[in-house]
Parts: C-alpha cells; sequence; structure tokens
C-alpha cells in the first residue's frame, strides 16, 4: 500500500459521530446501551488506524481498499463483536442432552409457583427479618425452618448459599483447631475440582483419614478417636459408586469414649431427596430424615438437586447445634438473599401438598416421566423435524440411556428417547456449534455422527424452535 493511499483511508475513517447515524449501529444503542457499543467502536476504529499505519497485509487480508471498504469493516467488526458478547450473558438455554439437573446448564429448573413466589416477594418489600406478629426484628430462616423441619423430622434447620458451604459452617463452628475424622471413601471431588480435604483444612480443621477406598469398620474410626476429635464426618459418594467388596459405616454404629461424649456426628448428604424414589421404580435414595434415624446429629444438603429448588445449602439437625451454626459470624457471609428464601419457601411447600402438585416440580417430572410419554413426545419431535427439514436429513427415534446429573443417583440409568438428526451435507459439529451460538441457543449430543436430541429434558413449546433453527442451519 502506498503512503498516498494509506494517508487517504486514515482521513477517510468516519467520526464517531458519523457511524453514530448509521442504522445498524443505531439498533445496537438500543440494545446493548450507548456505553458499551461506543466504547467498542472506539476500540475498533484505534486498531484500523494503527493497522493502517503499520500493517499493509491486515488491510489487503481484509479487503480494505477504498474509504467505503473501512466503513463497512468497522460496521462488521462491531457486529461480529456485539454477536459474540452476547454468547458469555447469562441466557435461556434448550436442554436436549436428557441430563436433568445439568450442573452447567443451572441444574434444576423452578416451578411456576416458586417463581410466582419469587416476583411477588422481590417486587415490592417483604418481612424477610422482621417479624409481623411481635413488630420487632426477626430472622430470615424462620420463612424455611418449620416447613424444613415438618419434612425431614429435625428439631431445627438453617439454610446457606450452596452445600459445599454447609458442609464448611458444620466444620468451622464445631472443630475449628481439631481434627475430622473421614472415610478414605469418601474424600470425594465436586463440581470445578474442589475437594472435601480443601474444604476440611480451609474451615480450619485437621482432616484424619480412617479406613481404606472401599472399606471402612467402625473399628477404623474408633481407633483414631481421641480428646482432639471433634467431628465424624460420612459424605455422600453422590458423583460416583464404588461397587464389589466395600462397606461403610452408619454412624451410629460408631462408639466413642465417655471422655469424648461432645463430638458430633455429621453426614454430608449432598442431594437431598425428599421423596421415596423407590415408589416410581428408581432405586431408594437414602433423605435427610434417613440420616438423622441413623444417628447424624447435622445433616447438610443441597436445594438444587434432587429437592428440584434453587442453588443453596440446607443444614438440618439437633437444635442446640443449629442455634451455635446462627451464631457463627460466617453464616451472615453464607447466607442466601429473598430471593432464594422465596423460591425456597414455595417448594417446601409443595411437598406438603398432593402428589400430582408435588408433580410440578420440574426436576421431579422429568425424572420420573414414563416411557410412554417419552415415546409420545420423541414422536411429536421427529414429525415436525420430518416436515421442517426432512429433505436435508435423515431422522429417527432412538432409545438412550441417561442420566440425573448434578452429582445426584450415582449408577441409576434411565432408559429415554432421543430423536436423531443425520445430516445428509455438512459436519455434526458444526451444526451443533451453529445450534448452541445461536439467538436461543441449544445444548445437544453427538452419537455416531449422529446429533441427538433427548425429549426428557426439552418442553414441548420448544420443539418448534429446533426445527426452525435446524432449517436455518441446515439451509445455510
Amino acid at each position: 500500500m502506498s503512503e498516498n493511499k494509506a494517508l487517504n483511508l486514515l482521513r477517510g475513517i468516519p467520526p464517531v459521530n458519523d457511524l453514530l447515524k448509521e442504522e445498524k449501529i443505531l439498533n445496537y444503542l438500543q440494545i446493548y446501551g450507548r456505553n458499551f457499543v461506543l466504547e467498542k467502536l472506539r476500540e475498533i476504529l484505534d486498531n484500523i488506524k494503527s493497522s493502517i499505519k503499520t500493517n499493509e497485509k491486515y488491510c489487503v487480508n481484509n479487503s480494505i481498499e477504498t474509504i467505503e471498504d473501512v466503513r463497512e469493516h468497522i460496521i462488521d467488526e462491531l457486529e461480529r463483536f456485539l454477536e459474540s458478547s452476547k454468547l458469555h450473558t447469562l441466557k435461556k438455554v434448550i436442554n436436549a442432552t436428557g441430563i436433568v439437573l445439568h450442573t452447567n446448564l443451572g441444574r434444576a429448573p423452578i416451578s411456576q409457583k416458586a417463581l410466582k413466589k419469587v416476583v411477588e416477594i422481590s417486587s415490592g418489600y417483604c418481612n424477610l427479618e422482621y417479624d409481623l406478629e411481635k413488630g420487632r426484628r426477626g430472622s430470615r430462616y424462620d420463612h424455611i425452618e418449620e416447613e424444613l423441619c415438618r419434612l425431614t423430622g429435625a428439631e431445627a434447620g438453617v439454610i446457606v448459599n450452596n452445600n459445599a458451604a454447609a458442609v464448611f459452617l458444620c466444620l468451622n463452628t464445631f472443630a475449628m483447631g481439631k481434627e475430622v475424622l473421614v472415610s478414605r471413601g469418601e474424600q470425594v471431588e465436586i463440581g470445578g475440582q474442589f475437594r472435601i480435604p480443601d474444604i476440611i483444612r480451609q474451615s480450619g480443621c485437621s482432616m484424619v483419614e480412617v479406613g481404606t477406598t472401599n472399606k471402612t469398620h467402625t473399628w477404623d474410626y474408633e481407633n483414631e478417636i481421641n480428646e482432639n476429635t471433634a467431628i465424624l464426618l460420612k459424605v455422600h459418594t453422590s458423583n460416583y459408586r464404588i461397587m464389589g467388596f466395600t462397606s461403610s459405616v452408619p454412624l451410629n454404629e460408631i462408639k466413642t469414649p465417655k471422655n469424648t461424649d461432645d463430638i458430633i456426628r455429621v453426614e454430608d448428604l449432598g442431594s437431598g431427596c425428599l421423596v421415596d424414589l423407590s415408589q416410581f421404580g428408581i432405586s431408594y435414595e437414602r433423605s435427610p430424615k434417613d440420616c438423622l434415624k441413623e444417628g447424624a446429629d447435622l445433616v447438610t444438603f443441597s436445594g438444587d438437586k434432587l429437592l428440584g429448588g434453587a442453588q443453596a445449602g440446607f443444614i438440618i439437625g439437633k437444635k442446640e447445634y443449629i442455634e451455635k451454626i446462627k451464631k457463627n459470624p460466617l453464616t451472615r457471609i453464607l447466607r442466601c438473599d429473598k430471593m432464594t428464601i422465596a423460591a425456597l419457601n414455595a417448594v417446601l411447600e409443595m411437598y406438603n401438598l398432593s402428589d400430582s402438585e408435588m408433580m410440578e416440580i420440574p426436576a421431579l417430572a422429568m425424572l420420573l416421566e414414563k416411557k410412554d410419554g417419552l415415546e409420545i413426545k420423541a414422536k411429536k419431535l421427529a414429525d415436525l423435524l420430518r416436515q421442517e427439514i426432512g429433505q436435508l436429513c435423515n431422522i429417527d427415534i432412538v432409545d438412550v440411556e441417561e442420566e440425573a446429573g448434578g452429582g445426584s443417583l450415582p449408577g441409576v440409568v434411565f432408559y429415554g428417547k432421543a430423536v436423531a438428526v443425520i445430516p445428509q451435507n455438512g459436519s455434526p459439529d458444526s451444526i451443533r456449534d451453529h445450534l448452541r451460538k445461536g439467538e436461543l441457543p441449544i445444548v445437544c449430543r453427538i452419537v455416531e455422527d449422529r446429533l441427538l436430541f433427548h425429549v426428557r429434558t426439552i418442553k414441548e413449546e420448544e420443539f418448534i424452535v429446533i426445527g426452525s433453527m435446524l432449517r436455518k442451519v441446515l439451509g445455510d
């Protein structure tokens, strides 16, 4: 590029005010906000000026030959950036993976009743920490505690922002500077590389390993108990299962010496199931109530897994211990806000209603959906896709195996139905990427070069979106 041409292009770069009159950019201002668009626009202009001055290849590769090319390039660059930025904002996603409690996709969807409660409470003022009867300061835990105790048989309960926080708070309150005994087979790693040994250490406690990976006996615990032992901790292996030559110990079978009566028995249940799943043909999952009956003084579990609510960590158990936890300064740091409490209040109430109303909890409804219902949904989706894209691909209904997800029900396999799409042209990986980056992202699986859409986790009103997006992608 000649020096004169470069100078002409530099002079031809339109000022920001001129660019703001472009129709496309005016639309972007409405969608993304003036400050955000202006900041990126100025950055693009600076990059172009620098490239014209110093990098001839940049101009050739981007076909920047005329002043009009400069203007088009600026708008194209802005459009690419803004489209990309949309993928990094929190947005609704269609989950076609069949994993109900998909951690990366937000785990349990919230019921309509819970959403209504959240809107009602959040859109104005509420009695979050105000006792209406006594006319004075109250406790945010009161809105959850009574219902929680009724469902679990606990003396008292408290709620924090997630289950890892619940475990941390129990350890920090009762074992700081002391020892926590835990089986080698229960030193689990949960999502994001958070590990039980790390949580124990960060809570200010010393971990003492007992037993082996596959077998732990009562005497493994009893041989390690001393005057510095504060907690016997059991951890549910919620995201894996050890099979075969194994044994573990219920907390009530561990005997403690008379001079160690203050040792607390804590069980981290992980995914808190409040309904007997065996009545629906799923293997029995221990409940918080079971843990208390089997000798736990405190039990922790999640609110957004099998319980089917918002992300939270419940701590239930003996009243004297719960009261001490409430007084720990860290409890305030880990507390839930009014929206979480409102959602969980509604969800807990649903467990005391009829079975049909309890099945309005989306996670439970999806996990317990019967084979006939899945077959009907799969046929509806397949028929719609044949109408939309039948000439561009082959469509079949296939049997699939699914998991609950979210570190829940390890080893339990759900038999489901999926619609398989085999494109006649184009790479399945490329099509999946386009679906994932769409206006309403669709997350699906690829198995043996087939795109699989598991109907268990897809709402029927989302079928038309899937058809429309596939037609757009396959037709491009």
